[in-house]
């Protein structure tokens, strides 16, 4: 193999990867895989994608080594191969939100509709969670919840809130995280916490960005 064979050999195999990430549903699929395993049926509901749509997706991830498959009984789970791919999908996301500045209007104007919408970031989360100055809840589905949270966490699934808001104290502020930046559980609990007087803010980042940074976790 001479070295223009082993260049494009190499850079080929690697644009194989770039390509099997050039598909928003197949971005949005990776970042629901963060959280964890997923069955299809599970992938297609919350991507709002066919059951077909969302395998032939999957067959392609898979197809790049970007995703793996678990057997659980008669179900087929899939999750991300590593921790590489959910480092090479926050660097994508952090490179389009710095310089397309498309995506941080298109989230600005999208937020806009809830109001004021307070935002924090985990750095700034992790003191005022160590020092016990606020309320902080998950609002992500239970079973999410449950294989791993932010340390001092409390599980409030979004459709749950409404119900359980006369359990919250409004002596301090209440801060909601969910899946990431781009998930909207976290903004449907803060605009309907500020609808009833509590004073809430969102989490900028969300439960795998926390973690990735090493921050106390709870599982």
């Amino acid at each position: 193999m001479n070295k223009r064979e082993f260049k494009d050999k190499v850079y080929g195999e690697l644009a194989k990867v770039s390509k099997a990430m050039s598909n928003p549903h197949r971005l949005e699929i990776i970042d629901l895989l963060a959280q964890g395993p997923f069955t299809v049926e599970d992938i297609a509901s919350y991507t709002g994608l066919s059951v077909a749509n969302a395998s032939q997706h999957l067959q392609t991830l898979k197809s790049s080594k970007l995703v793996k498959i678990s057997r659980n009984g008669n179900y087929i789970n899939y999750s991300l191969a590593g921790e590489n791919v959910f480092n090479a999908w926050t660097a994508l996301r952090e490179l389009g939100l710095v310089y397309n500045a498309e995506v941080g209007k298109t989230v600005n104007e999208f937020r806009a509709g809830f109001g004021d919408m307070d935002c924090i970031d985990a750095d700034q989360l992790s003191k005022l969670v160590e020092e016990d100055k606020v309320i902080l809840l998950d609002v992500r589905p239970e079973e999410e919840y449950n294989r791993g949270h932010v340390h001092r966490a409390i599980s409030m699934p979004i459709e749950q809130l409404g119900a359980k808001l006369k359990n919250l104290s409004k002596s301090k502020t209440i801060v909601a995280y969910c899946r990431g930046p781009f998930c909207v559980y976290a903004d449907d609990a803060v605009a309907l916490l500020k609808k009833h007087g509590y004073k809430a803010q969102r989490m900028k980042e969300g439960f795998p960005d926390w973690a990735l940074k090493g921050y106390p976790v709870d599982q």
